[in-house]
């Protein structure tokens, strides 16, 4: 049995297409144009969520106080309590271990009895970035002799026109730490009139 649309003389290489020869080409030409529809849409989505990332990802200006220091801002008491009398010293424990001290002054220049107090410490390297950035809450000398003893604040409250020894601790400091002071900023500070 011979099949029309196969055993046409005229559908011989190179003749002119037929009408059942469009037929098959318009739908394989769709069946083309589709598949390339979700290439497309992915394209789109990366195109929009590459917009959207430069948008978002910019940084947002420094609050007020804080500087382009990259530590956290102060908190609104802090300018009250200004620190002063930085002194670095380092000691090996029995184990072996090198700790850091970090000891000074804390004066209480507003109008409240200050309770506790977070400071954040930021040690750079030899780049001036900082290499390491620790909060941690600040704690008082009790006594020096015959060794030094800490207390938190909350132990022996700072009042207005007070001033206090304060000392900080540290177990490990990065290794490329450019060995100058670091910066010190008061986070939080808790306290009552």
């Amino acid at each position: 049995m011979a099949n029309p649309e196969t055993d046409r003389p005229d559908s011989a290489p190179g003749s002119s297409p037929q009408p059942g020869d469009l037929e098959f080409l318009s739908s394989r030409q769709t069946a083309e144009h589709k598949s390339l529809l979700p290439w497309i849409i992915a394209a789109a989505a990366v195109l929009i969520g590459l917009a959207l990332l430069l948008t978002f990802d910019r940084s947002a200006p420094a609050p007020a106080g804080t500087g382009t220091t990259g530590m956290a801002p102060l908190d609104p008491y802090a300018p009250n309590l200004p620190i002063s009398g930085l002194q670095m010293s380092e000691a090996t424990s029995f184990s072996g271990a090198k700790v850091t001290y970090i000891d000074g002054q804390i004066a209480n220049h507003g109008s409240q009895t200050v309770t506790a107090i977070t400071v954040q410490v930021g040690f750079r390297n030899s780049l001036g970035q900082f290499a390491q950035r620790t909060a941690m809450p600040l704690f008082f000398i009790r006594t020096r002799e015959p060794y030094v003893d800490t207390e938190p604040v909350s132990a022996a409250p700072l009042a207005p026109g007070g001033q206090k020894d304060f000392r900080l601790i540290f177990d490990s400091l990065p290794d490329d730490w450019d060995q100058q002071a670091p910066e010190i900023r008061i986070l939080g500070v808790r306290g009552h009139n």
